[in-house]
């Protein structure tokens, strides 16, 4: 089975969730916790529940341009809340097809419904990273526990 198959498969099943790390310029880690889920032609790509919780009130987004490349892992973008600033990364690679528009006025919406109108971009092309999470593994994370 291809790897651009097991994507397909996995995320047909339901969203798939990465935990992505990097450090900032301080040297301090970050991590940007995702998912994306399949529709249609294109993968949905927005923040957890658990991340937005951490978070608070989302209050702004920087999101790419529609066309862009985004390679998985690689930065999507900026969340702002009443909190801190904070990279999002991709959780897969492709091309961004569309932006959530509605979150430039409603920001909110992140927050309120993380998995439904919160969602960020869509991707088409899409490229598969293997480390994406399954629902079990997530669960476990948010739990404390570390993915396997």
């Amino acid at each position: 089975m291809s790897a651009l198959t097991d994507l397909a498969r996995r995320l047909v099943d339901g969203p798939t969730f990465a935990v992505l790390s990097t450090i900032n310029p301080d040297g301090a880690p970050q991590s940007s916790v995702v998912w994306v889920k399949r529709d249609g032609e294109t993968a949905i790509v927005g923040i957890t529940e658990y991340a937005q919780s951490q978070l608070g009130d989302v209050i702004y987004l920087e999101l790419p341009t529609v066309g862009q490349q985004l390679d998985a892992g690689g930065r999507l973008g900026v969340i702002e809340s009443v909190k801190a600033a904070s990279d999002l990364y991709s959780p897969v690679g492709g091309e961004v097809a569309d932006i959530n528009q509605e979150l430039k006025d409603h920001p909110e919406y992140v927050n309120q419904d993380p998995y439904g109108k919160g969602w960020i971009i869509k991707l088409r092309a899409i490229k598969d990273n293997p480390k994406l999470l399954d629902q079990k593994a997530y669960d476990d994370f948010v739990k404390g526990k570390s993915p396997s």
